[in-house]
């Protein structure tokens, strides 16, 4: 970590007076946008292992019949909705770990994860509470009897990960605040086919299991989550760099103005997590009152946008930490440099990939639906419409996720949710619902609306970083280095 924290400095050093004389430059630029992509690159892969792990899940039970898929899909919105608010919560740990890193305080980073697991232990029995009532959760909705039923197994077999999914969330995000989140990516890798195996075994009985069905869908997953805990557990206690943080010294001792710190700034994330998931479902409630056909191919557009976020996740998740090391180490220029840097790279991916994404729209929909039912070509070409409609939604969505997290490296969560609240829900979804029933531009409406409160959401998001990051440089500038 030494060596780290003196290339650092002589980047700060460098970056407030120029190098030999010189006025900083270029060079600066692409050092930022180097370290920044290679940060990155790991994080956005261990995002598609996750997502290959969950459609492995979902091919195996689909093969159980679709009243079993309608049923897990169901399980899953209940277990996702406790587990996304305690991921927001958690992520609190990633910018105090990361600024920590930065100004070398290595009694901080000890402590912020050592609270941080306190925090994944304690929210995992609400969750699981939550999780293990969802039957009567389904049937309070009006869902049907037996798939409230089958969902419940499923339940009962997935519930008991939980704890272990927090805790690995907190070592994920320790790893990558100390510029070292490759663990992860390997981890992760190793638990795809880990997974589908379990799956498979314990579903359908095989090598002599007794067969488990959905209910062994959920232990697997339980299974592998405990699995990647312990083996990120052993390689954050054991292992170099890692060992020398003594993750689990004093490991008993509660720090309530640390926890206290921690909640404040991820209540923000938690709730606009759950915004964001509202909205998806408000927009394909609005899909749905079109027709079937017009929901089938909203899912379609969602979905390539899901595969666009991942990218732009992990970007957004570098940028935070790059963010926080530099105002940990003082660095006014190097925090705006950061942020200005990982917002470049990620509208350039983003661009790219939505580009590829629009000229292969038509082949990318007829994968979800090829022939298979008499409408499918409607309902394709319409799918196809609604990707042209919201590729600029694509990249702006991926510009506001990487200026939120620029935002959260400088523990600014409150203000970005309330620009949410204004972008997407009074501007965006208001917009969607006229274009799509009242002026009756249908699907395409609502992705219109959602493209407009993408963009307005980005913008702002843009400008409040901005705004703070040259309050920051001009406050270090007075400063000695």
């Amino acid at each position: 970590m030494s060596k780290d924290r003196t290339a650092e400095a002589k980047t700060v050093s460098e970056s407030r007076h120029g190098q030999k004389g010189r006025r900083p430059g270029d060079q600066y630029i692409i050092v930022e946008l180097c370290k920044t992509a290679r940060l990155a690159l790991p994080m956005v892969l261990s995002q598609i292992g996750q997502i290959a792990m969950m459609t492995t899940d979902l091919v195996f039970i689909g093969r159980a019949g679709a009243d079993v898929l309608a049923a897990a899909a169901l399980a899953g919105r209940i277990y996702l909705f406790g587990f996304t608010f305690g991921l927001g919560l958690l992520a609190a740990i990633q910018p105090v770990a990361a600024q920590a890193f930065g100004a070398n305080n290595l009694s901080l980073i000890r402590r912020s994860l050592r609270m941080s697991l306190w925090e994944a232990v304690l929210l995992s029995f609400p969750i699981m509470v939550f999780a293990l009532q969802g039957q009567s959760v389904l049937l309070a909705i009006g869902q049907k009897p037996d798939e409230a039923w089958l969902a419940q197994q499923y339940l009962l077999g997935l519930t008991w990960g939980t704890a272990p999914a927090l805790c690995f969330a907190v070592l994920r995000s320790f790893m990558g605040a100390v510029n070292r989140p490759e663990p992860v990516l390997w981890i992760t890798l190793a638990a795809v086919p880990i997974n589908a195996l379990l799956v498979y075994l314990l579903m359908y009985g095989k090598l002599g299991l007794p067969r488990l069905e959905l209910f062994g869908a959920g232990l697997a997953t339980t299974l592998v989550n405990s699995g990647t805990f312990l083996a990120g557990l052993y390689l954050a206690t054991m292992r170099l760099p890692f060992r020398d943080y003594h993750v689990l010294a004093h490991l008993w001792r509660f720090d309530r103005a640390l926890m206290r710190q921690l909640i404040v700034i991820g209540t923000p994330i938690s709730i606009k997590g759950l915004m964001a998931y509202g909205l998806s479902s408000a927009a394909a409630l609005l899909a749905g009152r079109i027709s079937a056909s017009a929901l089938a191919a909203h899912q379609i557009a969602v979905q390539v946008a899901v595969i666009l976020f991942m990218l732009s996740y992990g970007i957004a998740t570098a940028t935070a930490v790059r963010v926080s090391h530099a105002v940990g180490r003082n660095d006014g220029p190097g925090v705006k440099r950061a942020g200005l840097v990982g917002m470049l790279l990620g509208m350039v991916v983003a661009t790219i990939v939505t580009f590829a994404i629009v000229a292969a729209r038509f082949q990318i929909t007829n994968l979800f639906l090829g022939e298979s039912t008499g409408d499918a070509g409607a309902t394709t070409g319409l799918a196809a419409k609604l990707v042209l409609a919201g590729a600029s939604c694509y990249i702006t969505e991926a510009v506001a996720t990487i200026a939120a997290g620029a935002l959260c490296g400088l523990k600014d969560t409150r203000v970005p949710l309330l620009f949410l609240c204004i972008a997407y829900w009074l501007v965006g979804l208001s917009l969607s619902y006229v274009l799509s029933l009242n002026i009756g531009l249908g699907a395409v409406g609502i992705w219109i609306g959602l493209s407009t409160g993408a963009t307005l959401y980005g913008a702002l998001l843009a400008l409040r970083f901005w705004l703070l990051a040259n309050r920051i440089a001009h406050r270090s500038r007075r400063l000695p280095v």
